[in-house]
């Protein structure tokens, strides 16, 4: 629902080019997609582009979807396993599912990315919607999807992260 080259990963390329860091941003993503579907298409993602850094923002939907958190977890892991066998660096970006999932399938979500980033020692942005997440005015009308006006703010939240990956500009 947004305008070609607004969202965050098209911001995230311009701040790159202007900041004079030497990468190509490959935009991956399908909407609605769950970590199976990521996990099936990354293999051939990681030998076609041969990244040196991978974001990987997945994992929302399967648990909208009320799926396996179990199953996202081996997903999420062997997707970082994968990353890190390229000789890519992963950057797992975190989410939260809404309270009327039940406690304690919120409470196992919240710890599914920070489980992994800790065990495969990668880099973790926490909550990809912090400082926004509670504004209606932010998201579209389904009230999943953020607007052209939050997409600065997903990208203000993934980039300190990103930064320390980076290294040095050329």
């Amino acid at each position: 629902g947004l305008p070609p080259g607004t969202g965050w990963v098209d911001l995230l390329a311009t701040r790159l080019t202007a900041q004079r860091y030497p990468y190509r941003v490959v935009n991956a993503s399908i909407t609605g997609d769950t970590t199976a579907g990521g996990r099936a298409r990354l293999p051939a993602l990681l030998a076609v582009h041969k990244p040196a850094i991978v974001v990987l923002e997945l994992g929302g939907n399967d648990a909208l979807r009320g799926g396996s958190l179990g199953s996202a977890r081996e997903n999420l892991a062997a997707m970082v396993a994968a990353v890190q066998h390229a000789g890519a660096k992963p950057l797992m970006v975190g989410m939260k599912v809404p309270p009327n999932y039940g406690a304690a399938y919120v409470r196992e979500f919240d710890a599914l990315f920070a489980g992994i980033a800790q065990t495969r020692k990668v880099a973790l942005v926490p909550f990809f919607f912090e400082g926004f997440g509670e504004r209606n005015d932010m998201f579209q009308p389904d009230r999943i999807h953020p607007t052209t006006a939050a997409q600065p703010l997903l990208l203000d939240n993934v980039w300190p992260v990103l930064l320390p990956l980076l290294g040095s500009r050329r």
